[in-house]
């Protein structure tokens, strides 16, 4: 092995590594590629609170109409973070970069719990519920939905995640069949507000609930970045990862349950978005080059803020369209989900 190891120095050849890299110019490239990105994120940012303030830079009225949008980067910011972290995890999870957790059903079971409050208690119900419970419910109901769902598809002797996939998108399917009957039934009026509540909108967002919302995010997805290196071992597929010594099932089913609490926070906060997560994984996954997770995961978080906040920007300060940002990027990503099954040729 030694001698193995010592031949391509002593002859000359390129010293061949194992890491993140294939070579030293790849992790250069990685370093501009973070670099472009943390700088096109802090000039959007920039653009999005002085764009428009007449007043003179960084006086007291000047920051006081930027503080009123920063609310609006926040909440960018958030739901960038648990659509990358979460579904860069799940296909890995999952062994599958189509799949998204969108597809599996939870923004499905989202649109019914909305459509339930409207169908039983009126178009009133929603008002009259508190804002904060009615947050906290249907995050609870997402996360328990998930992880039952995971524990009943992952255990017993015929549990595996390819019947998970089908089952989930089953149950999605059969979930948004039931939210469109209960919808046609509703009155012209009531039908009008549940709708505003079922398009994915940042202006839809709640911000009194940032302080609940933020920690939350931020634990769910700091465990997924310490389990880093455990999703580089999960990605090499069961048997390998269990003969490397790593408990497979619990592992998935840990990063599953994770998953599941970041988008159940998003969906929550603004609604369902089902391709977005989607576009920014495929990218970072084509613009990284690497196994490494812990390389992916910022990327596919700051891909997700430029894409967003600089569709939120030119949407509603130079188009005024600002409510058909989520029109737009939905489209872009159910393009590229389009593109990459015509390529794949399969799911």
């Amino acid at each position: 092995m030694s001698a193995d190891v010592l031949a391509p120095t002593v002859s000359g050849a390129t010293e061949r590594r194992v890491g993140a890299y294939t070579s030293a110019a790849h992790r250069l490239r990685y370093l501009l590629l973070l670099t472009g990105l943390i700088l096109g994120a802090v000039a959007i940012t920039v653009l999005l609170l002085s764009w428009g303030n007449q007043y003179e830079p960084f006086s007291e009225k000047w920051w006081r109409i930027s503080n009123m949008r920063v609310s609006s980067l926040v909440v960018i910011a958030l739901v960038t973070f648990c659509q990358a972290m979460a579904t860069v995890s799940f296909q890995t999870a999952t062994n599958n970069r189509i799949i998204t957790p969108s597809i599996m059903g939870f923004e499905s079971l989202y649109v019914l719990m909305q459509t339930s409050i409207v169908f039983f208690f009126g178009a009133t119900g929603l008002v009259e519920l508190d804002p904060f419970v009615r947050f906290l419910l249907q995050s609870t109901l997402m996360v328990l939905f998930a992880v039952l769902l995971y524990s009943w598809l992952l255990s017993g002797r015929l549990g595996n995640l390819h019947v998970m996939l089908l089952v989930g998108i089953i149950l999605g399917t059969g979930l948004g069949a039931l939210s469109t009957f209960m919808q046609q039934m509703l009155d012209p009026n009531e039908f009008d507000v549940l709708r505003a509540r079922l398009f994915g909108n940042v202006g839809n967002a709640n911000t009194d609930f940032l302080w609940f919302v933020i920690p939350v995010c931020a634990l769910a997805g700091g465990a997924i970045w310490l389990l880093g290196r455990r999703l580089n071992v999960i990605a090499l597929g069961a048997d390998t990862s269990t003969n490397v010594g790593l408990n497979h099932r619990r592992q998935v089913m840990l990063i599953l349950t994770l998953v599941s609490v970041l988008m159940a926070m998003s969906t929550s906060l603004i609604g369902p978005m089902t391709f977005l997560g989607f576009l920014v994984a495929t990218l970072a996954y084509a613009i990284t080059d690497t196994y490494d997770h812990r390389r992916i995961l910022p990327v596919a978080w700051l891909l997700g803020f430029v894409v967003l906040s600089g569709a939120y920007f030119l949407l509603r300060h130079v188009f005024q369209l600002v409510d058909a940002v989520t029109i737009i990027i939905e489209l872009i990503g159910g393009l590229v989900f389009l593109i990459v099954i015509l390529r794949k040729g399969r799911l």
